[in-house]
Formats: C-alpha cells, structure tokens, sequence
C-alpha cells in the first residue's frame, strides 16, 4: 500500500510541477506571438493525444520525467514562407530569453503559491526543545543544555525543529557563526554563540542537528524489552519480553534511548545487565552484533523493540506538537519568504558540492524522491505541499544552471550572442549540447546510484 502511495504521489507532484514549468514557456511564447506545436507532458510514446482547434498537440506521453514545448523553429524543420515571422529562432534575443526563462520562473511561483498554502492550511510540528547534547560538539562548546527550546538563529524565527533544522543550515553556510536566542525549560531566555564555521563537517552525510551534538526532544519510552527478533543476540541471551534494563555494565539506563545508545556504543563487546523480571532483578550475559552504520562505521545491534504504551506516548508527543498557521496576506509573505530561503539554501548546497566540501550523496534521484512523496502525502496535505515546493525551487533552480539542454545553457548562449550581436556558431552550440547531455547522464547515474544505495541499504 506505502509503494502504491508513492508511486501515485510522485505521479502527482511531478505532473503539476512539470505541467506548470512548461506551461510558463508556453504561456509567454503565445503571448509573444511565437507559434506553437506541441505542448508534452512526458516523453517517449503518447499515450493521449488531442490536437486543439488552433493546431496545438495536446500529450500525454509514457516516460512521466519531464515535458517539452514544441516551437515552430527553422532549425527543426521546414517552416512556410508566410510562417517565418512566428518561428521561435527569428525572434529577437530577448523575446528568447523571455520564452525559455519563464519555465523556472513559473516554478519558483508555484513554490509560493504552495508555502503560502500551507501557511493557510497549518504546518504542523514539534517544538524544537532540545533532548541532549552530545560532548565534544559545536553545541556543547556553545553551552547548549537539554530542555533548552531553540528560539531564533541570528534573529530568524524557529517555531519547529523543521525550521530550526533549515534556518541553522542557510545561516551556517551564510556567516558560519550564529547567534542563537534560546528559553530554558523555566522560562528564561539566553543568548548564546554557536560556531559552525567548519563547512565540510556540517554538509557530510549525515544527520545535521547530530554534527551539531543537538538531539532533539523525543517522548520518553521506558527502557523496556517489548518484541524479540528470533536466533538475534536478545533471543540468544535469554532477555524475555517484559525484562526492564536498569543497568548495563553498571551504567544506570533511564529510557529506551539510554538503551539504544549503549547498544550502538558496544558491538561485539560483552556487556553484562541487570533487568527486572517479574519483580526480581536478574544478571545477564549479552553480547552484541556488529553492523555497519550509514557512515561505514561499526555499531552495535542485538534485536529488540520497545514495549511502547500507546496512549502515554500520543500524551507526550501533543504537549509538544505546535501548528504554525496564518492568514491569508501573512501566509502570502511567509510562502515568499520560504521560496527565497528554499532557493538561496539550494544555490549555497549545489555551490558547496562544486568546492568539495558537500556530498555528493545528498542528490536523490526519482526514486527516493517517490519515496519522500508518499511519506508526505501520508503525513498531511500541508506536508505534501511543502514537499513540492522544494522540489519546484530545486527544479527552477537546477534548470538555471548554465548547462546546455538545460533553459540555463540557452540563457547562456542568449547573453553570448547579446554581447558579441550575432548567434553563436551552430558547431559551438552542437558541442556545447552533447557536453550537456553528457552531463546530465552523469547527473543521473549519480542520482540513481544514491537511490539504489538507500534502497538496499
């Protein structure tokens, strides 16, 4: 049911968000007198086709990753004698760059229009208190405590810890030095400096609020043995479900957390523990597995799932949810302020991985981007909003980028041919586009190998 979720909500968000893009070339094409053939949804075979009463093809095609406008253009085919004043490469050049930047402009609208919708409708989210600080960590050196609620990053709002996570992200990568207004768990407000200067620690792979040493507020699950994996280290020990940990290696557990982070501290190292069973405490010799992390490191794993009581659990997690909503003319700001963090936070990213100092691992192809969709469209509409207006900023701004096939390489040889008055040559162009491609391919390969990793990992 999930992958069905995903496959649908993918198919959703990437047919409006390739449907506006295109439009915005068509839209601005017509409205400059450029005549047009073919408006396509997809590539490859149509599998719907109407052509309209002014000659435009209507499609639907089967390769659902994109869509084209087709021009009347003299280089694609003959073009009628009466007919040349509407074909796209007889216009001026700005009338060109008009035409082929309105696809990314029309998506960084549709970004707004969608962040404000979801300003209207109510983003909702955890409060960003802070659970604990790991040592030895920029937050730790900062003075960062737990029970401490993030307040603003150099001024900027944080109402949940999806915001605070993007806000500490743009504002490292933009001053690499902030300062964070916090309120402890009396009240009081502080302010205090935290330095984030180290770029290729903070953008490697990886949890961001964990490099930080931040770990946020998370309802309070007794450290209790609920479900046992048969033939694991848990089984093979003897702990029994019900079995309470208070202690492993004479280290006190408080909650599951404590628990989970001994595990993980501890592969292939015995470890002695003392559970209550039954009323009586009772020793006993476990020893954990070894598994290999999303870093390549070891941790360790002895499979075992809490004992969760359910409605404990939803009384903690509400006390600590918040709804952000506004009216109509704030959510309007609010959504173009999003799209203008959305877009410089994406500019800096892809920038940072030119340099090296980013991975490459964070690009995600079509199929964690399904994924991310469905996840979405299954927490709420206001999240599935969000998603697509991330994903429309990041498809206006990867189709700015001065590479040809992409809108940016023809904006690129539109300025050429504005600064030296005539076309570039068709051979520099012919080469420029299978740079591109190649490019592109790459791009791609890239993408999908990340997916499949995830995937299989």
């Amino acid at each position: 049911m999930s992958v069905l979720i995903s496959i649908v909500s993918f198919i959703v968000a990437l047919g409006i968000l390739v449907t506006v893009h295109e439009y915005g070339h068509f839209w601005v094409a017509r409205r400059l007198g450029v005549k047009v053939l073919r408006f396509s949804i997809g590539f490859g075979r149509p599998l719907w086709k109407r052509v309209g009463r002014d000659g435009i093809e209507w499609v639907i095609a089967a390769i659902p990753l994109g869509g084209y406008v087709k021009m009347l253009d003299e280089r694609e085919g003959e073009v009628a004698p009466e007919e040349r004043a509407v074909a796209f490469n007889n216009q001026p050049v700005w009338k060109r760059i008009a035409i082929v930047a309105a696809g990314p402009l029309a998506n960084f609208l549709l970004a707004v229009l969608l962040y404000s919708a979801m300003y209207l409708i109510g983003v909702q989210g955890l409060v960003p208190e802070v659970g604990a600080v790991l040592p030895d960590t920029p937050a730790a050196e900062a003075g960062l405590r737990p029970g401490d609620r993030l307040v603003a990053a150099n001024g900027i709002e944080m109402p949940t810890w999806e915001a605070a996570t993007l806000t500490l992200l743009d504002q490292a990568l933009d001053t690499g030095v902030i300062e964070l207004r916090v309120r402890d768990a009396r009240g009081g407000s502080r302010m205090m400096r935290l330095d984030l200067r180290d770029h290729a620690r903070l953008l490697a792979e990886g949890d961001l609020l964990e490099k930080l040493g931040i770990r946020p507020w998370r309802p309070r699950i007794p450290p209790i043995i609920g479900e046992i994996s048969p033939g694991l280290p848990a089984d093979r020990a003897g702990l029994r479900s019900g079995d309470e940990i208070l202690l492993a290696d004479g280290t006190p557990i408080r909650d599951w957390m404590d628990w989970v982070g001994f595990v993980r501290a501890h592969p292939r190292k015995p470890v002695t523990l003392v559970v209550r069973r039954d009323g009586r405490k009772v020793r006993i010799e476990l020893l954990p597995e070894a598994r290999e992390d999303d870093e390549g490191g070891r941790i360790g794993f002895i499979g075992a799932a809490p004992a969760v009581d359910q409605e404990a659990y939803r009384t903690q997690l509400e006390a600590h949810r918040t709804v952000v909503r506004y009216g109509p003319l704030e959510a309007l700001g609010h959504g173009l302020r999003k799209t203008r963090e959305a877009t410089v936070l994406t500019i800096k990213l892809l920038y940072k991985m030119l340099l090296g100092e980013a991975s490459i691992k964070s690009i995600s192809g079509p199929l964690s981007i399904a994924q991310y969709a469905g996840i979405s469209a299954t927490i709420g509409l206001a999240a599935f909003l969000s998603f697509m207006g991330i994903v429309s900023v990041s498809l206006g701004v990867i189709n700015l980028l001065p590479v040809p096939v992409l809108d940016g390489g023809h904006l690129l040889f539109y300025l050429v041919e504005l600064v030296k008055g005539s076309p570039v040559s068709e051979r520099t162009e012919a080469i420029g586009q299978q740079v591109g491609l190649l490019l592109l391919g790459a791009l791609m390969l890239v993408a999908f190998y990340n997916d499949l990793t995830r995937l299989l990992g």
